[in-house]
């Protein structure tokens, strides 16, 4: 590809509204132009890169017995009605009326669509197991689109389903999915992305893990233990807590709750709303109160009143799963009965119909302060087994930095931030159960079989190697998904010696088979090699006036100026085919065996 027919520009200022690099890169770079909110269309070098991260996830999908399909776009509401996520999904799915009336979705997600295919051809139990998958466009109406590719509403996603007929087979096809995923992502030249367990959320199912890149790009938040290797979105990390009085249950410089216990005594305090009013207030750490966070579920606006440690946060995924409905802050009226910031465990006065939770956070504590469900009182000396005996405690706690990892006991676990790259479910029998998918065994029994799923973004898989494999000027492309293997810079377009010599290598690689761009525009050096950065192929070879005087040209590796030497020009294609295996073999060398 000749540089002065590619489609696109490339420009030096970064667009304001980027808040991450391979977002500025990528639209500085000519990869993609924004369309609509979340919206962007590829140009050529994006395509190129999807088409061969694409190409990756087909090979490992086939390794896997995958078959590939292909699902519509647009499905009948009727489908997602038998699941019953057509009403229990938000705003996300998109929901819209043909111009016959029938109710119809854009898909976001295609387990419903899947077990569509399948259920008449999966009647018996000699079909299982087996995996169906598909690379296609998929639409979920975000609410806050960001980071270029890294969240979007229309993106391309490779989404795969399994089906069995015992949980044994599916975990064992699962750890291989899992696998398999490992070996995409190092492929794709980001061996450092992490398995962690997530929490199935929409999706459903018992079991399912998230694959993170992690990088200060992200807007997920990751649990990790350096001690042991445990790992944990955010939403799914378990919080542990020590038996109290073992002196690990706070930090040692404030005051720890279950230090005394006492009567419980109503304590005036005017103007106090907030944990930290009131530790102000009492002269105490907020570890030693109990607060209340209140919420609403969204289907009936009933209230969930959930007391926990008042140094810790909810974990509204937890809640969520627990509760199985979605919530939202509640909006505390003065019909509900309830004092706002004043809310307490000891006779409280809760609505009807509302859930009363405890995290175990606060299981066994005493000494604690609380709300008195009275206006500008609060009360000290709550003593967790004698005030509140009939309690059940769970876990609803935010995991923190320097809390105790729930595998090796050890206080080390640390928060990071991470883009996930994919992720794969245990899903059971919610849909096929649901929509009433049997098969009928060796012995003419009738069984519902159980599913997995498993999917990548393939632009933010994209954005995400730019993320982690960029440096000022511009990506550095893993030889693997690069758009081109080599850029061909031609200095002095304008001095015919100089272009004859480019144009021979040029026709030389591409007879030897290697992905060139040819940068054959009489502009100054300064352009060229900015455009080079931004387009990011791995190897560079330069022909210039000087180089032409020594009989040579100059090869090296994008993002590595040391890597620079200069090569006579009639061992120029077998030195970037070498550099070429070089880089093939460095990336394959991180690349895990399949299972």
């Amino acid at each position: 590809m000749k540089l002065s027919k590619l489609v696109g520009d490339r420009f030096k200022e970064t667009p304001s509204d980027c808040v991450v690099a391979s977002h500025a890169l990528m639209l500085r770079g000519g990869y993609m132009k924004y369309v609509a909110n979340g919206i962007y269309s590829s140009l050529p070098p994006l395509k190129r890169i999807t088409k061969k991260i694409e190409e990756i996830i087909r090979q490992e999908m086939d390794a896997l017995d995958g078959q590939e399909v292909s699902f519509p776009v647009a499905l009948p509401a009727s489908l997602w009605e038998e699941s019953g996520r057509y009403e229990s999904v938000g705003s996300e799915l998109l929901r819209f009326t043909d111009r016959n009336g029938a109710k119809m979705v854009l898909g976001m997600t295609h387990e419903e669509a899947s077990v569509q295919l399948v259920r008449e051809y999966a009647s018996t139990y000699s079909r299982y197991p087996f995996m169906i998958y598909q690379i296609q466009t998929k639409f979920r109406d975000e609410a806050r689109p960001r980071a270029g590719l890294i969240r979007v509403r229309e993106f391309t996603m490779k989404d795969a389903y399994s089906f069995h007929t015992s949980q044994e087979d599916l975990e064992r096809y699962y750890a291989r999915c899992l696998r398999a995923y490992q070996r995409i992502f190092a492929r794709a030249g980001i061996p450092e992305v992490v398995c962690v367990a997530s929490d199935s959320g929409m999706m459903g199912g018992n079991l399912s893990h998230e694959f993170m890149l992690l990088t200060p790009a992200g807007e997920d938040s990751i649990v990790l233990c350096p001690e042991c290797g445990y790992s944990a979105n955010m939403e799914a990390a378990e919080c542990i807590y020590p038996a109290p009085g073992d002196g690990t249950a706070v930090d040692s410089t404030r005051p720890a709750a279950g230090q005394a216990a006492g009567s419980l005594l109503p304590v005036e305090t005017p103007g106090v709303h907030t944990i930290d009013e009131l530790a102000d207030f009492l002269h105490i750490a907020p570890s030693s109160t109990c607060k209340a966070v209140v919420y609403q579920k969204n289907q009936d606006d009933s209230y969930v009143i959930l007391f926990l440690r008042g140094d810790l946060e909810v974990n509204e995924a937890k809640l969520t799963s627990f509760l199985g409905a979605d919530i939202h802050p509640a909006v505390i009226t003065e019909e509900s009965g309830l004092q706002a910031g004043f809310i307490g465990p000891v006779s409280l006065q809760a609505p009807e119909g509302s859930e009363i939770l405890f995290d175990r956070s606060l299981e066994g504590l005493c000494g604690l302060a609380c709300g008195a469900n009275r206006e500008g009182w609060h009360m000290t000396g709550l003593d967790m087994k004698r005030d509140c005996a009939d309690a059940v405690y769970r876990d609803f706690a935010k995991a923190s930095a320097g809390g105790i990892c729930p595998v090796c006991g050890r206080r080390s676990l640390t928060i990071s931030r991470g883009i996930e790259v994919g992720n794969i479910f245990q899903l059971g029998d919610k849909y096929t159960r649901s929509m009433r998918m049997q098969y009928v065994d060796e012995k003419g029994g009738s069984h519902t079989p159980i599913m997995g799923c498993y999917g990548i973004g393939v632009g933010r898989l994209a954005a995400s190697v730019c993320e982690a494999r960029h440096d000022d000027y511009g990506p550095i492309w893993p030889i693997s998904i690069a758009p081109w293997q080599v850029h061909l810079c031609c200095m002095r377009g304008d001095h015919a010696e100089v272009r004859a010599q480019a144009d021979r290598l040029y026709e030389a690689l591409q007879k030897a088979g290697v992905e060139v761009l040819y940068d054959d525009r009489n502009v100054s050096a300064g352009v060229m090699f900015s455009d080079a950065d931004l387009l990011g192929a791995p190897v560079r070879l330069v022909a210039s006036p000087r180089n032409l005087k020594e009989g040579c040209v100059e090869l090296s590796l994008r993002g590595d100026k040391a890597s620079a030497v200069k090569i006579p020009e009639e061992a120029a294609v077998d030195g970037v085919l070498a550099k070429i295996r070089e880089l093939n073999e460095a990336l394959e060398a991180e690349v895990p065996e399949r299972i």
